[in-house]
């Protein structure tokens, strides 16, 4: 049932991104230069494509059911640094002379890095369909509740079982069935004798 209910959400997600997606084309403009609000809005669709497919995969019960919620490592670690690195990108790519744009292709002159940069231009659809998937996959869910048991702690098991061996022992819990084995063959060491009263006696 898990697989089944999995591939069928995932299916939904794989037809949503799609639909996305083919919307995103039709905003760019088939012939010329699209103007800045036509590329962002086309990126926001393929973004959305990309979060499509990371929540069908959270619906389908992947992270085994319970109460979606944000990881707050993963954004911090994952989605922050594919965000500010994509979005350079993206941001390079932006048509016009807008400020945005303008300033990113400069600083990327700058710092030596227009080169690279120019180059993943021409991949902006799959860098915002893929910042859009990270983020996504910085949702999580916390798991069933599962009934808790009050069992015996740990160290009272220990008691315990402790107890019990003491009580199926041959012995009956005196001194002298306490003596400890020094030597093998298992002789026991006799207790020392109690010292006597008084001084040593009189010639």
């Amino acid at each position: 049932m898990y697989g089944l209910t999995r591939a069928a959400t995932t299916l939904i997600g794989v037809l949503a991104a799609g639909l996305l997606l083919w919307l995103g084309t039709q905003v760019l403009p088939g012939s010329g230069e699209a103007t800045s609000g036509e590329y962002w809005a086309t990126i926001g669709l393929v973004a959305a494509a990309g979060v499509t497919m990371a929540l069908s995969q959270l619906l389908g019960g992947w992270t085994k059911w319970g109460w979606p919620r944000i990881s707050g490592k993963v954004f911090l670690i994952a989605f922050l640094p594919a965000l500010i690195l994509g979005g350079w990108v993206l941001a390079a790519g932006e048509p016009g002379s807008d400020w945005l744009g303008r300033h990113v292709r400069n600083w990327s002159d700058d710092i030596g890095v227009d080169g690279f940069v120019g180059d993943l231009k021409t991949m902006f659809p799959a860098i915002a369909f893929g910042i859009g998937l990270v983020f996504g996959f910085t949702f999580d869910t916390t798991g069933p509740r599962v009934a808790r048991t009050h069992g015996v702690p740990a160290a009272g098991a220990a008691k315990q079982r402790e107890a019990a061996d003491s009580g199926n022992g041959s012995g009956d819990g005196s001194e002298d069935d306490r003596r400890v084995h020094i030597r093998e063959g298992g002789a026991p060491m006799e207790p020392e004798p109690a010292p006597r009263s008084g001084g040593p006696p009189k010639e």
